[in-house]
């Protein structure tokens, strides 16, 4: 059975697919489509705790499903932006599971993760699959990414 390591930037996927569709991700359908007949060894969900509790209720939903979901608390600055950034820690997580699987599902557009895809292919012959909405997700990335799968119908709520 292939063992399959899944990262979710909560984040990003939220953002590019309201922007993108107006709608939401179905991590059901994600989940039905990329671990269903595998043995998942990690699946993890990267969110910003904001204390809500419609969003505490979503984060139960992931767990639900079979998500470990990471929190980093949401930081306000007195400029008025935001921060709440997952990059490194997912980073951490997958370069840390790629030894132990044969497969790495990335669902995030950002950029910033084409070098990580491409370490885990060349240090560890890891087939790395990148979920994202097309448009709005970074070539490099799509580029580095064994197999780019747009985010369409199927996987919007």
């Amino acid at each position: 059975m292939e063992r399959i390591a899944l990262f979710v930037d909560v984040q990003n996927v939220y953002y590019t697919t309201r922007q993108a569709f107006g709608r939401h991700f179905d991590y059901n359908a994600f989940w039905s489509r990329f671990a269903v007949g595998r043995e998942v060894v990690v699946a993890n969900a990267y969110a910003v705790e904001r204390g809500d509790p419609k969003q505490r209720q979503f984060q139960n939903i992931l767990r639900g499903i079979g998500f470990s979901v990471k929190l980093k608390p949401f930081i306000q600055r007195s400029d008025g932006s935001a921060k709440g950034d997952w990059d490194v820690g997912i980073a951490l997580d997958a370069i840390e599971a790629a030894p132990r699987v044969d497969r790495v599902v990335l669902v995030s557009g950002d950029g910033d993760f084409d070098i990580l895809v491409e370490r885990i292919r060349e240090r560890h012959g890891v087939v790395v699959e990148v979920v994202g909405v097309e448009p709005l997700s970074a070539d490099s990335l799509i580029r580095a990414a064994n197999h780019f799968v747009p985010i369409d119908a199927s996987l919007l709520l």
